[in-house]
């Protein structure tokens, strides 16, 4: 097991997508970095693969005062699905990428109508979406349900991914850049110390020169610590597995209304997932839900018969990171300190804010303009409060 150094001058906490992709462009330009991981309850390694680009319909409707920032975001998921087929290319492995394109089922007028709204922004924004009657969606995927569905939000740069390929892939990269990566490793305190912060670990205290905070749900009680707010929290999600079968579904399959993300991975195994609810337990654990494993799955089948018969071999939960809906990057707090988190889709958005966060800790000029994702916004929305 990697020892824990006495001194570090980076120290990156979370070893989740942000963390690894981080680890890796830091070591390449020379920064001398340790990168530490619990290696528990991570939406990472829990991830089903898919790659989001185009707002989803069902958060529009229940979350509508979100609506503007989120449109500012859209260019950033779309960076950041080119991002992962570029990553896969510069580091010669195979992530069985696919950006076969994103099809958002509407199985009603008024459900399409609305997409139809909604796509109309999208592409007045730069995405590359189209709306799809029910005739030609059917003839694009002949393996949904024609009574399921009246038609569909189409968005090219969609797609999927097998993250179990991609984080390890990602693991190689960081360690081969020369980053220090130690697991089972929780920090448990985080203190300023002179012009550094003294890390307490389960496994020894750690002094670092700067701290970047990767750790998804629990970047909010690291922050609290050094008394900057981040008001994170952990919102645990279910997802399923099928056996292989014959090639079926091409797309990721996702509703205008409804939890579901439908995916086939290159091996023939189906993955379904989309926001269905798990619940927390003990320190943290995610667990399944029944209810979640039976409604998930008889979505699934009723948009795609063909996947009917699959027997399903693994299901699970992960958490998911839940804030204001945006990311979280750049300086925070004392000197030295720094969050990554990515907002929505995380998973797809992690190489890019790693990205954009290693521009910000090298005082490089980012790639876009970090000013939404400051992580000064809750603790100016605390001042703005009225007492």
């Amino acid at each position: 097991m990697t020892s824990l150094p006495a001194r570090i001058d980076i120290a990156i906490i979370g070893g989740g997508v942000v963390g690894l992709s981080l680890a890796r462009i830091l070591a390449r330009a020379g920064e001398d970095v340790l990168l530490l991981d619990e290696g528990r309850h991570a939406g990472t390694t829990a991830n089903a693969g898919s790659l989001h680009v185009q707002m989803q319909s069902r958060f529009i409707r229940l979350y509508p005062e979100q609506v503007p920032a989120l449109e500012r975001a859209l260019p950033l998921y779309v960076a950041a699905a080119r991002l992962w087929a570029e990553l896969e290319a510069e580091l010669g492995a195979d992530f069985e990428l696919k950006r076969s394109g994103g099809l958002m089922i509407a199985e009603n007028r008024a459900q399409y109508d609305f997409l139809a709204r909604k796509c109309d922004r999208e592409r007045a924004l730069g995405l590359d979406v189209e709306m799809v009657g029910r005739a030609d969606l059917l003839r694009l995927a002949p393996y949904l349900d024609p009574d399921a569905v009246y038609g569909a939000e189409l968005c090219a740069d969609e797609g999927k991914l097998n993250p179990l390929l991609a984080n390890a892939a990602l693991t190689r990269a960081a360690r081969d850049a020369g980053a220090r990566i130690v697991g089972e490793t929780r920090v448990e305190h985080l203190a300023q110390d002179g012009r550094g912060f003294r890390v307490e670990t389960s496994r020894g205290p750690v002094r670092a020169a700067r701290v970047v905070l990767a750790a998804g749900a629990g970047t909010g009680a690291l922050a609290a610590q050094l008394g900057v707010p981040i008001p994170t929290a952990a919102e645990p999600l279910h997802m399923n597995v099928t056996e292989p079968i014959a090639p079926v579904v091409r797309h990721l399959v996702q509703h205008a209304e409804r939890m579901i993300t439908l995916k086939q991975l290159a091996s023939g195994h189906v993955v379904v997932g989309g926001g269905w609810p798990a619940r927390l337990a003990g320190e943290g654990t995610p667990l399944v839900e029944r209810a979640s494993i039976l409604g998930n799955l008889a979505l699934a089948a009723r948009l795609a018969p063909g996947i009917a018969q699959a027997r399903v071999i693994r299901t699970w939960a992960g958490v998911n990171t839940t804030c204001d809906g945006a990311s979280i990057i750049g300086a925070a707090g004392p000197s030295g300190l720094f969050v990554a988190v990515p907002g929505d889709a995380g998973y797809t958005l992690g190489p890019l804010v790693a990205r954009l966060a290693a521009q910000a800790i090298r005082g490089e000029r980012p790639d876009f303009d970090l000013a939404p994702y400051d992580p000064g916004r809750f603790a100016r929305r605390e001042v703005a409060i009225p007492a």
